[in-house]
């Protein structure tokens, strides 16, 4: 995963400088058609029951993974091929933290449930 512009300069103010910098209490996944990239938000899947999920992540040296499973309810409509995630500061809104690609796409279709089983969704710092 890559950390998104906004928050590569709250890192670096964090590590850098005395100012004040805000975190999130909550961090939430949503998923994406197109993937986000430094440039681009990228197309989030919409519809269908679609709404990002809350995550609670632990860090362990250089990698934070989830520490629960994180379930999206069933697709009631097709959300179409979902080929990256990314973590957020807001439920609706707000801003990417950090964006990757998935490893394997996968085409979700209505009754379809995605998920990413506990220690699967890894963010790495190196």
């Amino acid at each position: 995963m890559s950390l998104s512009d906004t928050y590569e300069t709250t890192t670096l103010n964090w590590l850098f400088t005395t100012g004040a910098v805000t975190r999130p209490t909550t961090w939430f996944i949503s998923l994406y058609t197109v993937a986000p990239t430094d440039s681009t938000a990228g197309t989030e899947v919409t519809g269908g029951s679609y709404a990002r999920q809350a995550v609670t992540m632990s860090v362990t040296g250089d990698t934070a993974s989830n520490t629960a499973t994180i379930d999206w309810p069933a697709a009631t409509a097709s959300w179409g091929t979902v080929v990256a995630a990314a973590i957020m500061d807001a439920s609706t809104g707000g801003n990417i933290i950090a964006y990757g690609t998935l490893t394997a796409s996968k085409t979700i279709a209505s009754g379809d449930v995605f998920r990413f089983p506990a220690g699967d969704f890894d963010v790495t710092l190196n």
